[in-house]
């Protein structure tokens, strides 16, 4: 599929390859797939029809642990999509330091459609035809697009009803019910926790610079509230609905408590709006598209005018796209390393699950920062033995570390 999710991860990582001098047979093991699972969902609506559904769960690579990655419900998911996301999972637990290998999961539903008892009864149908493949030591879902706490409690309990008790089957479970403190600000504070980084090496800091910022879900709304307790100042906010604007800085408390009573940043009426479109090409120091993949394209790169360009969506920047950028001298901070603190906590409650022992909020936060100080260290190191950029450095450093497990483990 020309232009696809999959081919853009897959170029990506060949510059990885490339950079590396990696032969033709490896190059091929470690991009495909080592499982993909697709399942008919059969549910009764609350109109008493039968509703059908497509789910998928494709689990990549396990070298360096087992399966890994997020749960979404969305009317965009296909293989496609899930494919690429899997594969990215691999790269970032890699890059980040986790013991996890990379899955991801996806139905193809519109969520606005549904009631709360038709979810429940599609998540719950979701394990019944998957439990098989997925459990804490073989493959471990978490939440992602339209998926939440909610969701993988019942993912938790409905495995359960085939394996026993088993909370570290899955991650971003509510605190109550064996989940982690910490877990749902995880990867906006880790956004957070990689720009201060790239920052800081180039003399500056998170306070006083200015980013607009595509998409207020979990990430992106926590992200802004993080940031802007630092100082920096949200000129732009979107979501679904629309943007709101403000050179000189939008109030993120009060764009919070908006969302918050109405569910969307839709008629927030303290700053004048505009459109997504708009927004990614909006004079800001950074522009963090946070939202849904393929945002920044060939079509409108040339407009950029931010400095960086934050990734906190998966897959965002399109290859022809990140091109364009580095040409222009923009700093891409990559997907795999920006937007990993979500599967960093989770392997955080993973382990706690594992454990039967809870940790406290501030031992989080600090282990989650640890690992992006690494990170980021061992990138700079990488890029400059290689003289490649940031995305380039970040999947060499992944591609090194899933080669060398898959070497000690041994091929059959």
């Amino acid at each position: 599929m020309s232009g696809s999710a999959y081919e853009t991860t897959n170029k990506y990582l060949q510059d990885g390859f490339d950079t590396l001098g990696l032969d033709p047979k490896t190059e091929h093991m470690l991009k495909t797939p080592a499982r993909e699972v697709r399942v008919e969902l059969v549910i009764r609506m609350d109109d008493d029809s039968v509703g059908n559904f497509i789910g998928y769960r494709v689990q990549h690579d396990n070298a360096r642990g087992p399966f890994k990655g997020g749960l979404r419900y969305a009317s965009s998911v296909n293989r496609n999509e899930v494919q690429s996301l899997a594969s990215l999972m691999t790269w970032k637990t890699a890059l980040i330091g986790v013991p996890y290998g990379g899955a991801k999961g996806g139905i193809q539903v519109d969520p606005q459609e549904l009631s709360t008892g038709e979810t429940e009864r599609l998540t719950r149908c979701f394990v019944e035809t998957t439990h098989e493949f997925i459990g804490p030591t073989t493959d471990i879902p978490a939440p992602d697009m339209n998926t939440d706490g909610q969701v993988m409690a019942w993912l938790f309990d409905e495995y359960s009803n085939f394996h026993g008790f088993e909370p570290a089957v899955v991650t971003g479970k509510p605190v109550d019910v064996h989940g982690s403190v910490g877990r749902e600000a995880a990867t906006g504070r880790g956004c957070m926790f990689a720009l201060r980084e790239v920052l800081n090496h180039e003399g500056k800091s998170i306070e006083g610079t200015e980013i607009a910022i595509q998409g207020f879900g979990n990430v992106g709304s926590w992200a802004a509230r993080l940031l802007h307790e630092k100082g920096a100042k949200i000129t732009a906010v979107s979501d679904i609905t629309g943007g709101y604007h403000d050179p000189t800085g939008l109030d993120i408390p009060s764009v919070w408590e908006h969302v918050a009573a109405e569910g969307t940043l839709e008629r927030f009426d303290d700053a004048p709006s505009i459109t997504n479109e708009e927004l990614m090409t909006l004079d800001c120091d950074v522009l963090m598209p946070a939202a849904i993949g393929g945002v920044l394209t060939e079509e409108n790169a040339d407009d950029v005018q931010a400095d960086y360009v934050l990734e906190a969506a998966n897959g965002p920047t399109t290859y022809a796209a990140n091109q364009i950028l580095e040409n222009r001298g923009i700093t891409c901070i990559p997907d795999i390393f920006a937007n990993a603190g979500g599967v960093t906590v989770s392997y955080f409650e993973w382990a706690q699950n594992i454990q039967h022992f809870s940790w406290t909020e501030s031992e989080i936060n600090e282990q989650l920062e640890e690992r992006f100080v690494d990170a980021h260290a061992a990138l700079r190191d990488t890029m400059t033995e290689y003289d490649v950029s940031m995305r380039t450095a970040a999947f060499v450093n992944a591609i090194d570390q899933v080669c060398h497990a898959t070497e000690m483990r041994g091929l059959q």
